[in-house]
């Protein structure tokens, strides 16, 4: 049983995380079994605070019995991803140096993946069945409204009961042509196969 503990800023990712980590498994190995526990909800600006990063890694590996990983995914809004992660993967390794942990900050926001892949999202949740992705999806500010602007009259895009089912239902192939994604799909991947040593 490979152990992996999850730190998100979302409701929506609270679920939402755990399918995907579980998915991007199966493609790697499907014998492979994965907990994804626990999975910490802590605000981005709260995070960003010094020491907080520090004690909520530690908080999760603790938590996860000291044993597993961790992976920190959050929305990167108007940052670079690039730019921003590094220092946050710096801090958390300083944090328990002896766990192998990921970094992913999704570019914008973790809905502009579905963008990304928006194709294979058409009739799920009530998306139109002509349904076509921006061209740069990771460019929109505002993913989850745009989806929202695509539901049927009178359904919202709800975070927590959307989320988790698009991410159950998206081409992670097709999404990996957004950069943040790709990174994200690798890092799990680089995670998983630390842990299976």
């Amino acid at each position: 049983m490979l152990r992996i503990a999850c730190i998100v800023e979302g409701h929506g990712e609270c679920e939402a995380v755990p399918v995907l980590v579980r998915r991007i498994a199966q493609t790697l190995d499907p014998a492979l079994s994965i907990s994804v526990h626990p999975v910490l909800r802590v605000p981005g600006s709260r995070l960003a605070k010094e020491g907080e990063i520090e004690r909520t890694i530690e908080l999760a590996a603790r938590k996860n019995g000291g044993q597993g990983g961790i992976l920190l995914l959050l929305d990167c809004d108007d940052g670079c991803p690039a730019q921003d992660a590094p220092e946050l993967l710096q801090r958390a390794r300083a944090a328990r140096a002896d766990l192998p942990i990921s970094v992913v900050l999704a570019k914008r926001e973790y809905e502009a993946w579905f963008l990304a892949a928006a194709e294979s999202l058409r009739g799920k949740r009530g998306l139109p069945l002509d349904l076509v992705g921006p061209a740069k999806p990771e460019d929109i500010r505002g993913a989850k409204e745009w989806l929202a602007n695509r539901m049927p009259r009178g359904q919202a895009y709800s975070e927590s009961s959307d989320q988790p089912a698009l991410t159950s239902a998206f081409d992670m192939n097709a999404a990996r042509s957004a950069a943040s994604f790709d990174k994200c799909y690798r890092e799990i991947v680089r995670l998983l196969n630390l842990l299976r040593q």
